[in-house]
């Protein structure tokens, strides 16, 4: 399908989340992720409270209804009682706040006079205390594309969440070794015209993030969440992108779901529609003898079957919504935040299911629905299924306006799925336990961005564009420019090659990781330059230590004139006959490193007599 960006008044903006390799934002604790098995659990129940307005935020009051209980995972010797809301958190961390200011200066956005942290009401267990805290640092940046600036309103500081282990029922299990480490959270504007700038500003705004050495590596260390409405659409908030290819895909799914859910609402709208009361009814009754499993389990395990009648909406319940998904599933989505396993509605081929055309007769006479009408039909225990139908009703009624505000989570595939309606202002209120900081960026140097960082790698190491981007972009970045430095008679694009790419080399070649510290490099390239042994060695060098965690240069090192010759002549005399080309290869493979290919060559000639 092509998209008139502007015709449908694409509008888009974009946070950006990124963990920092510092202490914890409010402790001391390390921000270390753990794998291993937790020193103790605690099990914790939250709900929704009314903030500093007196109204209860929807979003967490929908979290509330849920009903869950949480076990918290934590160690006695990297998490702390900060994480249990135990004790009062510490001040601010110091240099995670001055990341953020760094952050701040290069986007120029003005820091604010006073930093005041604020509560934001998280009650899905991701928080022990059931709120996140969150601070502005700065404001009114901006940001240039090769499409036009992007606003920057915020820069703000706060704290990751904790990790989700595994959910069993209405008990889910959070682990606390990532709860609690810095994140700095960069929004954008509503500025944004297409996708591909989308993504532009998302790797820009990561590139500036990673420039100040602070920002941690890896999958999930950066999330990015996307805001996008079009005309007479809303404003749908996507979470947890990870993958900055599948921005662009992710925004044009998301205008064509507006789309479409724009199109029923006139659909609706043609047909004389009107918000009707949707009663609930059980009909387990019209199933006592049904051939369908899920329905028969449903009643064997003492649930129920209930269902409502949705008037006007015969065939609209299979219209698709985005790419493989329609707007049944869309409810479905709604449904199963309270447990339950999906719906069935009247718009599928029902029999495929078990249920016959009898029963769809007697639930069509049971809720009196006529031939413009639909149903759909939920079956569990009685109070989750009534709860689900509830959500079902109310994702209905906004069928009325079209697109209604919501947050969703992407897909790999592009698509997303409903998580919670917007939250709303009445969510955030004052942190009291923290003190407020003053920002003071007098002493506070500019990083060197990446992007020039390349340039200058071209510039004065003479590295190709690739290589300098290689270099740049890596978190060895310092490492290599100090290797550079320390050994000057090792040329920079060697160093880069050896320095940046053996280890993955090595791992795909041996289908295993394969790994040596900074302090191993070091000393390759202190024997290379001292000329005690060859290049060729030095993947070897690394595989061997990978394994056994030691460095045998000695074991390696090059051999004196009259060795080599010594060498090369036994090898030669013990190997008698050979044709020349596989006389080499021996020779080769017996003194691999130790001399000189050229030298080895000359001498396989000389007692080979050629």
């Amino acid at each position: 399908m092509e998209i008139d960006y502007e015709k449908f008044g694409l509008k888009c903006g974009i946070e950006i989340h990124q963990q920092l390799s510092t202490k914890k934002l409010f402790c001391n604790c390390p921000s270390c992720l753990r794998e291993d098995a937790p020193h103790f659990v605690v099990r914790r129940k939250l709900r929704a409270v009314a903030g500093e307005t007196g109204e209860v935020d929807i979003a967490a009051q929908q979290e509330t209804e849920k009903e869950l209980e949480f076990d918290y995972e934590g160690y006695s010797d990297t998490t702390c009682l900060v994480e249990f809301d135990e004790a009062p958190p510490a001040p601010l961390n110091e240099e995670a706040l001055r990341v953020a200011l760094q952050a701040s200066l290069v986007l120029n956005a003005k820091p604010v006079h006073e930093i005041q942290v604020m509560r934001k009401t998280v009650v899905n267990g991701s928080n022990t205390t059931g709120f996140q805290r969150t601070a502005l640092v700065s404001r009114n940046g901006c940001l240039e594309t090769s499409m036009g600036n992007v606003t920057i309103p915020s820069i703000c500081i706060e704290e990751e969440a904790a990790k989700i282990i595994k959910k069993e029922g209405n008990l889910v299990t959070y682990r606390l070794d990532r709860l609690g480490i810095p994140l700095v959270e960069i929004a954008t504007g509503p500025d944004i015209k297409t996708p591909e700038q989308c993504k532009e500003a998302a790797e820009k705004i990561g590139m500036i993030l990673r420039s100040t050495g602070k920002a941690k590596r890896g999958i999930g260390t950066i999330r990015q969440d996307v805001n996008i409405s079009i005309k007479d659409g809303s404003r749908v908030e996507i979470k947890g992108v990870q993958d900055l290819k599948m921005i662009p895909q992710i925004v044009e799914i998301e205008i064509i779901r507006q789309l479409n859910l724009i199109e029923i609402r006139k659909m609706l709208e043609s047909r004389n529609a009107k918000k009707t009361k949707m009663e609930i009814k059980d009909i387990s009754s019209v199933f006592r003898n049904t051939q369908s499993g899920i329905l028969k389990n449903a009643l064997q395990n003492g649930g129920l079957i209930v269902a409502i009648p949705v008037p006007f909406f015969s065939g609209l319940l299979k219209k698709e919504t985005q790419r493989g998904k329609r707007l049944g599933t869309e409810l479905s989505d709604h449904a199963k935040i309270f447990g339950v396993g999906g719906l069935f509605h009247s718009d599928e081929n029902l029999p495929n299911y078990g249920i016959s055309k009898e029963e769809i007769t007697d639930v069509a006479k049971k809720l009196g629905i006529g031939d413009g009408d639909a149903f759909i039909i939920i079956a569990d225990a009685e109070e989750k299924a009534r709860k689900a139908l509830e959500a079902v009703k109310r994702r209905i009624s906004q069928c009325f306006e079209g697109v209604p505000k919501e947050v969703r989570s992407a897909n790999p595939d592009g698509t997303t799925t409903y998580m919670r309606p917007m939250p709303g202002a009445s969510r955030m209120y004052p942190e009291t336990d923290v003190i407020p900081a003053r920002p003071r960026v007098d002493d506070i140097s500019l990083p060197e961005l990446i992007t020039d960082k390349m340039a200058r790698f071209e510039k004065e190491l003479s590295l190709s564009p690739d290589l300098a981007e290689l270099a740049a972009y890596s978190e060895k970045a310092e490492a290599f420019e100090q290797f550079v430095r320390k050994h000057p008679n090792l040329k920079p694009a060697f160093v880069a090659e050896v320095f940046l790419t053996t280890e993955k080399s090595l791992s795909r070649k041996y289908e295993k990781p394969v790994s040596a510290p900074d302090e191993v490099f070091d000393s390759i390239f202190d024997a290379l330059q001292k000329g005690s042994i060859s290049k060729e060695i030095i993947p070897d060098m690394i595989f061997e230590y990978s394994e056994t965690k030691k460095l045998n240069l000695g074991k390696y090192k090059l051999l004196g004139e009259k060795e080599l010759e010594q060498e090369v002549k036994r090898i030669v005399k013990e190997n008698e006959g050979l044709e020349f080309n596989f006389m080499i290869n021996k020779v080769m493979g017996g003194l691999r490193g130790k001399g000189d290919v050229r030298k080895i060559i000359e001498l396989v000639k000389k007692y080979q007599k050629i």
